[in-house]
């Protein structure tokens, strides 16, 4: 079986479930702890003086239409920080089975089998919006997930960078740590998520990209679930390293009002991007899973001219 098609099953997959599960869960620790250490520590330049921010953590939950239990996760959500303006992690584990609008839309794409006879499904991932204070600091996303259904399973997901003042370096740093996480599962796949990447994060009212790219699969199963799901982590491993020194880099450089507008127009086109096109949040919503978690990656503030 080929790369990035779904492959028949015939177990539940409660171990791999398990797993999975509790490797988002585990990434999402690891992340919080290193943004509330990246408040901690900003003690030089804009908003320096200022108090540092600490996530809200909020328990979500969601229930089929029969009332019965279908899942939630964690929504973290920081809003105010000296170097984070507002940031999102959440991580959830879903259940239940596919509404009508949902199985088309899944079958309209991959072309499962046995959709509609049998429409359980279960879901799990990490999703990570990055809105910062400074306008030199990049916006960022990421997300890893997993989905399953009686039929099929498969891994998506990826991260890209948002910056509204690009800086070649910042881009440049950014893909070398998505290719040297890569390079291992084979030479092949950075430059070919690096692609898709630049095909899906690109906004088509607007005739443009919505920041300088990054590597996104989805579909992916290549019928070896420890080799995608050892893929899928490298993905997350990927991203600290990635974002993080851009961070320490540009948060103690100054701004001014032209450069906040820049920013504000720029999350303009975030905001589009993730109404209008998102795969994931468009999911979420049809599915029934809380609204906030699913629409934490708008930004805080944004301007349209």
């Amino acid at each position: 079986m080929g790369s990035d098609t779904v492959s028949e099953i015939g177990a539940d997959f409660s171990d791999e479930k398990s797993r999975a599960a509790q490797w988002f869960r585990a990434l999402r620790d690891e992340i919080v702890a290193a943004f509330e250490g990246l408040e901690d520590s900003h003690d030089t330049g804009p908003l320096s003086d200022a108090a540092p921010g600490r996530f809200e953590v909020t328990e979500t939950r969601r229930a089929a239409p029969d009332g019965r239990d279908a899942g939630g996760g964690l929504m973290s959500v920081m809003r105010g920080g000296r170097v984070f303006e507002k940031v999102g992690v959440n991580v959830s584990e879903v259940y239940g089975t596919l509404g009508d609008r949902a199985q088309a839309a899944m079958a309209a794409r991959k072309g499962i089998p046995g959709m509609a006879e049998d429409p359980r499904f279960w879901a799990s991932g990490i999703s990570l919006v990055a809105h910062m204070q400074n306008p030199h600091v990049p916006a960022v996303h990421m997300n890893t997930r997993m989905f399953w259904t009686p039929h099929a399973w498969w891994f998506g997901g990826g991260s890209d960078l948002n910056p509204c003042l690009e800086y070649d370096a910042d881009t440049a740093h950014f893909h070398g740590q998505q290719k040297a996480h890569l390079d291992p599962h084979g030479a092949d796949l950075y430059p070919r998520l690096k692609d898709w990447a630049d095909e899906y994060f690109f906004i088509p009212h607007r005739k443009r990209a919505r920041g300088v790219g990054g590597i996104f699969l989805d579909d992916h199963c290549t019928g070896d679930w420890e080799a995608d799901f050892a893929l899928i982590q490298d993905i997350g491993r990927a991203f600290l390293p990635a974002f993080v020194p851009l961070v320490e880099k540009r948060r103690v450089q100054p701004w001014d009002e032209a450069d906040k507008d820049a920013q504000l127009v720029h999350r303009g086109l975030y905001a589009e991007y993730n109404l209008v096109y998102d795969r994931g949040t468009k999911f979420g919503l049809e599915t029934g899973h809380d609204a906030n978690a699913v629409l934490m990656s708008l930004p805080p503030l944004a301007k349209w001219v």
